[in-house]
């Protein structure tokens, strides 16, 4: 090492400073009690050794010089060479102490314009390009820049091709398609990946409503299995980064909860008005929980959403229903005058704590109307009618309870029905609470009245009901009456149903019974199936004081709907068809009555109102007609059934087990009964930290 430090000394500085150096070096070595042949061996005391060197050129003030890397390279002069071929050189630089080395410089390929014979061009910098394949687009590297890599990638991958001549590939290269420049294409890192994830799958799990720890002991291992079966073992290691414990898809369920929250919020603050539908009722761990759904315009479109799902805590008056929903209006600056109107299940004329709420929100909202659930007049409407067919109802209810009540009952029924070949094999019970139950409860009991003719045990005291034709003639009708009524209240449920669509539903109804009235005075049945055909297969008629009962109860009906329903003025008419009006409706001014005459002047808006519903069609207009258009969207806002309420409270049972009373179902329903669809993205992207904990 000590020769060849000094070969090297030997092109730069003069003998004396060569000298020099070898003195101090054997007295280094003296010192240390070391001979110079194990120097080459310790590499700990070489580069004791270079450092001295080092200093002691230093202190010649001369030029200084550069040591190479490694003991086995061949030594080569300071002067810089370009060969290729040069394994490593040395620099000496100015006055400075520093000692700058220099390492194998990388072999870079130049691309040839034979290379397209191939199919490859360059891709980036022409000194170092990269190939790239004009057939499907890949990339290689620049060591790949070799005819017979580039001819290996055109026969394994395009074999098609290979025997192409130079002309095919150039105009490839030249086609439309790839002079388009290349789409900048983002890449998520894994952990963004798998926080992605996690959020998509809490989704899935708030909307189904299963428990938070059904994701980490079904879910993940499951779709572990499905890609090991369809990949490898190497991406189903991937999906443990997918974070989807119990107390993580609850964090992610209230983000998503949180950012549809927002978005409805930004939507109410910027549209002209809206309408709130509420109820209140106790969940399973005893907490009163109150639903408020809000309807609304947005994007040409009359949209319902979830407004609010909250447990009140303390006591559950109507001035603690009205300041929750206060609270959070005020929380999220929502104004109060926006409010239109607001439907709930209490009438005018009944006292308690909605129709208290119902008070106070108008009181804040002085422009606000208040409505009675159409679906709860319905349903208070049919319950009166004759003593005859009340008797014969409330049998029917004991009949069905006999069996209910007892277990054993029912599983002996059950087999009995299997033997005999009937179309059902249980009965149905009756509930108050379900609008449509009554129905369904007679139906099924009339279809079964032969099974439990067998089954019945003759002590039983209603045991002989079932042999009695005029009791089955009036539960036949009875059968027949209230599954019509339940076919109404089916149609006036749903989403964006409007006033307009539950009158039209209410005055067809009238008009039938009047019909139906009229046909059982003249003894025809028709428009009752089941009746008519019990008469056929018994081969009688109907007595006249069942008939007579018939009639009553029909016209009994409709006084009642009348009463619950009362005729109101069309000053409304234009809303629902304003290609009828010929006179200005006395609800317009002049100015709102000429854009209505160029409303329905106009053909296309005419053909858009065949095409679509009443509220996107008014909503679609908004821009072109703003005035008349905003009052009937005004008309249209108000709801007209408690539809969303009821099937909310649904979800929410459904959600909220009695396995689950401690769970926080907030959440849960703002997921499950919203229409907004939350931004993945944007909750991943307000994350500051993105990992793969649970």
């Amino acid at each position: 090492m000590i020769a060849h430090l000094l070969c090297i000394l030997s092109y730069n500085v003069n003998t004396f400073v060569i000298l020099n150096v070898y003195a101090k070096l054997t007295m280094f070595c003296t010192t240390n009690s070391l001979p110079m042949d194990l120097l080459l061996k310790q590499g700990s005391l070489k580069q004791e050794v270079e450092s001295f060197c080092y200093q002691i050129v230093s202190e010649s003030h001369d030029q200084k010089v550069g040591i190479l890397q490694s003991e086995d390279e061949q030594l080569q002069p300071s002067v810089s060479k370009n060969s290729e071929g040069e394994l490593s050189r040395v620099k000496f630089m100015s006055n400075s102490n520093k000692i700058t080395t220099f390492s194998k410089k990388p072999k870079r390929r130049k691309y040839d314009e034979s290379y397209l014979s191939f199919g490859f061009t360059y891709f980036g910098n022409r000194d170092a390009p990269h190939a790239q394949c004009v057939l499907c687009k890949k990339i290689l590297s620049n060591s790949s820049l070799a005819p017979s890599k580039l001819r290996r990638h055109l026969e394994t991958k395009h074999a098609a091709y290979k025997d192409k001549d130079i002309s095919f590939f150039k105009q490839h290269l030249d086609s439309p398609e790839n002079n388009k420049p290349p789409t900048p294409k983002i890449v998520n890192t894994d952990n963004e990946s798998a926080t992605e994830a996690s959020y998509n799958v809490s989704y899935h799990i708030a909307l189904s409503g299963e428990a938070h720890t059904i994701g980490e002991l079904l879910i993940k291992p499951c779709a572990k299995d499905v890609v090991m079966r369809m990949f490898d073992e190497q991406y189903s290691k991937k999906i443990d980064a997918v974070q989807l414990s119990n107390s993580t898809v609850a964090r992610r369920i209230k983000d998503l909860a949180a950012d549809i929250e927002e978005e409805l919020v930004c939507r109410l603050k910027i549209c002209d008005g809206f309408s709130l539908q509420l109820d209140e009722s106790a969940d399973v761990s005893g907490l009163a929980v109150l639903l408020v759904f809000v309807r609304y315009r947005f994007n040409k479109s009359i949209e319902e959403d979830l407004l609010l799902c909250e447990s009140l805590q303390s006591n559950a008056t109507g001035e603690e229903i009205f300041n929750c929903i206060n609270s959070f209006m005020q929380k999220h600056e929502i104004e109060w005058e926006k409010c239109v109107d607001v439907c709930s299940d209490a009438s005018r004329a009944m006292d308690g704590k909605i129709a208290e709420a119902v008070t106070l929100i108008k009181y804040v909202a002085p422009e606000s109307t208040s409505s009675h659930c159409l679906l709860y007049r319905h349903a208070l409407a049919v319950k009166t009618m004759p003593t005859s067919l009340k008797n014969v109802l409330d049998q029917a209810v004991q009949i069905i309870n006999y069996i209910k009540a007892r277990p054993h009952q029912s599983r002996l029924l059950k087999i009995l029905c299997e033997e005999m070949g009937a179309q059902h094999t249980a009965l149905l019970l009756n509930t108050e609470v379900r609008w449509l139950s009554r129905g369904k409860v007679l139906v099924r009991l009339f279809e079964l009245r032969r099974e439990l003719l067998v089954f019945m045990d003759s002590a039983f005291r209603l045991s002989d009901c079932l042999t009695n034709s005029s009791w089955l003639l009036r539960l036949a009708y009875l059968a027949d009456i209230f599954t019509k009524l339940n076919e109404v209240n089916l149609s006036m449920q749903g989403k964006n149903v409007t006033v307009f669509t539950v009158f039209d539903k209410m005055s067809s109804l009238l008009r039938k019974l009047e019909f139906w009235a009229s046909s059982v005075e003249e003894e025809n049945f028709d428009c009752f199936p089941t009746l008519s055909d019990f008469l056929t297969e018994i081969n009688s008629t109907v007595d006249k004081d069942i008939c007579s009962a018939i009639v009553q109860h029909l016209r009994g009906l409709r006084s009642t709907l009348l009463k619950y329903f009362p005729a109101t003025n069309d000053s409304h008419a234009w809303v629902r068809n304003p290609f009828t009006v010929t006179v200005k409706p006395a609800s317009l001014v002049a100015r709102d009555y000429e854009s209505l005459i160029d409303l329905t002047s106009d053909s296309q808006v005419k053909q858009n109102f065949s095409e679509l519903s009443l509220n996107d069609f008014w909503s679609s207009l908004i821009q072109e007609y703003p005035s008349v258009a905003r009052r009937a969207v005004r008309v249209l806002l108000p709801f007209a059934t408690m539809h969303l309420c009821e099937t909310g409270f649904s979800y929410y049972a459904a959600t909220k087990t009695k396995y689950r009373k401690r769970l926080d179902a907030a959440p849960h329903m703002r997921i499950r009964l919203s229409n907004i669809t939350p931004n993945i993205k944007r909750i991943c992207d307000k994350k500051t930290q993105k990992h793969c904990s649970h």
